[in-house]
């Protein structure tokens, strides 16, 4: 690795999709800390927006072991921030003081770390004995918390202004769903186009449903 470069870290346009995600999720978070889980939300769709796209960005260019490895972190590192922290906030802020709500989105938090921390070692070690792209997840993906607790977030508002047994029991079935260790294929063109519309359809959704609230 190269100490001499200026600055530490990677800045092709591999990453700026990555960058842009996190730093969306991190705008996210302060809404969700203000009050205001309407616009949390629209954050966290705009994360997981940004997270399909980024792995076929970096692919488009040629990089060394280095740059591999850095992605591989940057990108757990910007999911933990974005479908780890963001969704626990979320759900907390409409349910403040509420112990048992604190411990569930602690306890979601805790399963998204050690699941993306597991999927780095599983990445790097897969990627040293073979080129081929993953076509295989085990578990469910914390990204799916983008496209998951936006529809939950529209239901609750649409059908009940109580924010707390749904959400929090949302957050407890995906934190569950992370560690389980069920075969899960990952989505081609076709099943990205089809996630688009999903979360084209849940921005309507939520638009009409929470009516900016």
């Amino acid at each position: 690795m190269d100490h001499r470069q200026k600055l530490l870290g990677y800045y092709n346009y591999t990453v700026i999709l990555t960058y842009t995600g996190m730093l969306t999720g991190f705008i996210g978070i302060v809404y969700a800390f203000e009050g205001n889980p309407f616009k949390a939300v629209i954050c966290l769709m705009l994360a997981g927006f940004c997270d399909m796209f980024d792995g076929a960005l970096a692919s488009t260019r040629v990089r060394t072991q280095q740059e591999k490895c850095f992605g591989i972190q940057i990108d757990s590192f910007s999911d933990l921030v974005c479908f780890g922290v963001l969704p626990a906030m979320i759900v907390y802020s409409q349910n403040r003081g509420r112990t048992i709500v604190l411990a569930s989105c602690a306890l979601y938090l805790l399963c998204a770390l050690i699941r993306l921390a597991y999927f780095n070692v599983d990445e790097q070690e897969r990627q040293q004995s073979s080129d081929v792209s993953r076509e295989i997840y085990f578990g469910l993906p914390v990204t799916m918390s983008a496209l998951f607790l936006p529809a939950v977030h529209g239901a609750v508002c649409l059908f009940s202004r109580n924010p707390t047994v749904v959400p929090t029991a949302a957050l407890l079935m995906m934190a569950i769903l992370f560690l389980l260790p069920f075969p899960l294929r990952k989505p081609k063109l076709i099943g990205k186009l089809c996630v688009i519309l999903c979360g084209i359809m849940e921005v309507a959704f939520v638009l009409f449903a929470c009516d900016g609230v």
